[in-house]
């Protein structure tokens, strides 16, 4: 199952969710960026990161709208961070709105948090552990299994308030029912259908950005709907879960944690460094709140609040919650397992050797130690990092902006050296701003000098003028350069960008000096054929001459002889 779904055809290898990705999960092959599940921790930052919209939350909520139609009862679990994410008048008005959309109950997930934050309490006072990290966060569990494994014996043995609420939900209305968890997060969905430790308790996660798109859809206007109760009793102070330090204050309402020392971070840099922390041994006896998203749930990947302020966020949630007391007895009476163990998930990478690495260093013109710029533009710290990840087949050696910025110069650069074209950039100044190999052959300077000079001072610049004024081009007009010698086919094209020209001109003076030997050629044939035409016409005229004398002997000596033989025939 993938949690994020990729579209690759919206993906144009800008690695922005690279740069982005704490831990590395994210491949590039063919350009194209991929999840790499197994070392994902699903805090959805890629998606909330990306420009192209490439990546997008599996959702959930065609399979939803089947139970509804199905005629389920559905009972929805709504995270309490929707007091500082939707959009409402009053909190009451998204029951309404939910229950429009076909909903059998909501109940609030700060009901299971109440069962999580008395089995912690329960915990603290047995005080067996040396330190314990909350495990509240899906995501912030899945780093710890999967990059601090050391870690895990600190993490505590106790289900998510989602997991622990969806349990409840079963208990109160029986297993023939459907439980959907609505909230901020994407790692609850991996949580949820992906973890076999805690799968049946909840059938379904749809996003807070999701239902308000579905409210849209049905034309269902929040604001015109009726202030509704949630089905549970009051969750008082563990309403504030959502909110960085939230997890230690509903603790704290009821113990005072005198045996250990309180500590929340959210983020996930802030979350690696304390995990490193503790790895080295810096903290002891130690009762730590992780959360993955900063300023905490509020700030949820898939809370559709990308642009609000969660510090505006977190106000209005402390404001709704005005009971800071423990949640109701009620739940109390509710027999609902919690227990929940972790394991070490980390994943052994292939290393390369220091030759191998060398290799690929080289292979990206990285030949000595000055060529690692470690820019971070591909999303790596540093160069041997990249190089690493290419030698593990997720990165690619285009991925490098300075190689590939000098690969495509290099290429450019070719074609400009090679061809036998004069190329030039002029500015409106008529200053050369650029000039390619032939270009300084013919000039008779250098590059460095031909860019402090001025086109004037090689050819004459009256098309060059007249393009930069009009900014229409010339194409292909043949041209006399006497100054430099030689004579070309122009093209002038007027560059909007730079406000200047490109010129090229395109020696054809072969061309030319062979078009003369073709028109010699021809002259002299034709002067060839016209002696032997005059030749042929005195041979014919010769003949023509003698024909006729001696036709006309012929016919008088035949004229006589018929006279003769006429003359024979009278006597007789």
């Amino acid at each position: 199952m993938n949690v994020i779904d990729f579209n690759n055809a919206n993906c144009k290898h800008c690695y922005k969710c690279v740069r982005n990705c704490s831990v590395k999960a994210i491949s590039v092959i063919n350009e194209q960026a991929h999840i790499i599940k197994e070392a994902c921790v699903l805090c959805g930052h890629c998606l909330e990161v990306c420009p192209q919209n490439a990546k997008t939350f599996a959702s959930d909520i065609d399979r939803v709208k089947g139970y509804i139609r199905g005629g389920d009862r559905v009972i929805l679990s709504i995270a309490p961070s929707y007091i500082g994410v939707l959009d409402y008048d009053k909190p009451g008005q998204i029951v309404d709105a939910l229950q429009k959309l076909g909903f059998y109950e909501v109940r609030e997930t700060a009901e299971g948090a109440a069962l999580v934050t008395r089995e912690y309490q329960r915990i603290l006072r047995e005080g067996n552990m040396e330190n314990m990290i909350t495990t509240c966060c899906p995501s912030v569990n899945e780093m710890i299994e999967k990059y601090y494994p050391s870690l895990t014996k600190y993490m505590l043995p106790v289900v998510s308030p989602m997991i622990a609420h969806g349990r409840l939900i079963r208990k109160l209305y029986g297993e023939d029912i459907k439980v959907v968890f609505l909230g901020p997060c994407v790692a609850k969905k991996e949580e949820a259908v992906g973890d076999a430790r805690v799968f049946g308790a909840v059938d379904a996660i749809l996003t807070f950005e999701e239902i308000e798109n579905w409210f849209h859809m049905e034309g269902i206007d929040v604001h015109k709907c009726e202030e509704k109760p949630m089905a549970n009793p009051p969750v008082n102070v563990n309403g504030l879960y959502p909110i960085s330090g939230g997890v230690v204050q509903s603790v704290l309402a009821e113990y005072k944690m005198d045996n250990y020392s309180r500590l929340y971070v959210d983020g996930i840099e802030e979350c690696r460094e304390l995990f490193e922390s503790m790895e080295n041994g810096d903290l002891s006896r130690c009762f730590i709140e992780a959360n993955m998203c900063k300023g905490g749930c509020i700030k949820g990947p898939a809370s559709n609040n990308r642009n609000k302020s969660f510090v505006k966020a977190r106000v209005t949630v402390e404001k709704q919650v005005q009971d800071r007391t423990p949640a109701s007895l009620v739940i109390r009476t509710v027999n609902v397992p919690l227990d929940k163990r972790f394991y070490n998930k980390y994943r052994a990478e292939k290393m390369p050797t220091e030759a191998e690495l060398k290799d690929i260093l080289r292979s990206m013109g990285k030949i000595k130690p000055s060529d690692e710029l470690n820019c971070s533009a591909c999303g790596y710290k540093t160069c041997r990092d990249k190089a690493v990840a290419v030698y593990q087949g997720k990165a690619e050696l285009d991925m490098c902006l300075p190689y590939a910025v000098a690969k495509a110069e290099s290429m450019s650069n070719v074609v400009l050296d090679i061809t036998p074209n004069l190329i030039l950039i002029v500015d409106k100044e008529l200053r050369l701003r650029e000039c390619n190999k032939s270009a300084q052959m013919f000039f008779g300077v250098s590059r460095e000098d031909a860019l402090k000079s001025y086109i004037f001072e090689y050819i004459e610049t009256e098309d060059i003028e007249s393009v930069l004024n009009t900014k229409e081009p010339i194409i292909d007009k043949k041209v006399n350069l006497p100054q430099i010698k030689l004579i070309a086919e122009e093209k002038i094209v007027y560059i909007d960008e730079l406000d200047s020209v490109l010129v090229i001109y395109e020696d054809v003076r072969k061309r030319e000096n062979a078009k003369e030997k073709r028109m010699q050629l021809k002259m002299e044939t034709i002067e060839m054929a016209q002696r032997v035409i005059d030749k042929q016409m005195m041979v014919a005229q010769e003949i023509a001459g003698l024909l006729g004398e001696t036709t006309a002997e012929t016919k008088v000596t035949l004229t006589k002889l018929r006279d003769s033989i006429l003359d024979d025939g009278g006597e007789e």
